[in-house]
């Protein structure tokens, strides 16, 4: 904090800051915001939801702060659910909704594959993915855990694969000590908690796998985001099983929009799922993943039939044998407890 304080007080053009540590030093008296011409919001939607509201609230409420009309406010992200587009409009006033490709969809840059993994079968599914992999090849691996993703780190390590992971528990120097060699290629496979799926900038990630699928699909599109960018391609790979039945109807209306192949036991699982507050049923409130300004009525019936055809290969030179996908089942085992924990 006092090294922060010594470059404040030598002022900036530019000032980057999480909510909290922004609204702490605006309290000290430490800074000021009275010639602040532009207030940019980066993930918006996570701030916002994650309750940095109030912090928000008490930096725009400022007395010394411009009103809306002597400053520009932008808000950026890659999913605005309804509910934040509403909450959002008290920051932003006669606003511009500006949409590149569909918002809270995915690339089709973006090769996807939903596994059906059971709990038991997780670390023998990752270790042949990793061992079907180029020499190199960037992983990112989620896990729903911190103690997951020690545990996982340690597993790999002991199977002789060179990994690393990150997660809330790190400090901030183990935790770019562990981005670093990960960039460099010196630990190809970084384990991680959802603290990286947010913000990362790692230009070549070629492979992210789900081996614990979020909660909410947003979290998932971010997820994944994390390769095929910048026009490259990705590969994304997803562990499911009955834990993840409320992502069911999500996973492939996405997987749709983005023309990617969809396992018919998946689509089996939508017809029976049962709603859940993760879900979005297509004429709620919420309007899907926040595709559209909520201030506009969607139109009904738009006819799909000339959606633009994505690439469908599941071999962009990531895996030396991508046969190995064809080789995963593709039905729901029958021994598995059923959906109501019976």
């Amino acid at each position: 904090m006092r090294t922060q304080l010594m470059e404040l007080s030598e002022g900036c053009n530019l000032l980057v800051a999480t909510p909290g540590r922004l609204s702490d030093v605006l309290e000290r008296g430490r800074v000021g915001l009275d010639h602040c011409r532009f207030l940019v919001l980066d993930e918006a939607d996570r701030m916002l939801d994650m309750g940095f509201e109030p912090q928000i609230r008490r930096i725009v409420e400022q007395d010394a702060f411009p009103p809306s009309g002597e400053r520009q406010t932008l808000m950026f992200s890659a999913t605005f659910p309804n509910e934040i587009q509403i909450l959002a409009k008290d920051f932003l006033s006669n606003y511009i909704f500006l949409t590149v490709g569909r918002v809270g969809s995915t690339s089709e840059n973006i090769t996807q594959t939903i596994l059906w993994v059971e709990e038991n079968a997780k670390r023998d599914t990752l270790i042949d993915l990793l061992a079907h992999s180029e020499a190199g090849t960037l992983t990112l691996v989620f896990v729903e855990t911190r103690r997951g993703a020690n545990a996982l780190e340690n597993y790999l390590y002991s199977q002789k694969f060179q990994v690393a992971s990150i997660h809330g528990d790190r400090t901030q120097e183990d935790r770019e000590l562990a981005l670093s060699c990960f960039r460099s290629g010196r630990t190809p496979v970084l384990v991680a908690t959802a603290v990286a799926a947010r913000g990362l900038d790692i230009p070549n990630v070629k492979h992210v796998i789900n081996y614990d699928l979020p909660s909410d699909i947003e979290e998932y599109v971010h997820r994944i985001g994390r390769t095929g960018r910048v026009g490259n391609l990705g590969l994304a790979t997803s562990f499911f099983n009955d834990k993840n039945r409320n992502l069911a109807r999500g996973l492939v209306e996405l997987l749709e929009e983005a023309n990617q192949d969809i396992p018919p036991w998946l689509k089996a699982i939508t017809g029976d799922a049962r709603p859940t507050s993760f879900q979005r049923p297509r004429n709620n409130r919420r309007g899907g993943f926040g595709a559209r300004d909520y201030r506009q009525t969607p139109s009904r019936g738009a006819n799909n039939s000339n959606r633009p055809t994505g690439p469908t290969s599941r071999d962009y030179g990531l895996l030396r044998d991508s046969s190995y996908y064809d080789s995963q089942p593709c039905s729901v085992s029958q021994s598995s407890p059923d959906w109501w924990g019976n």
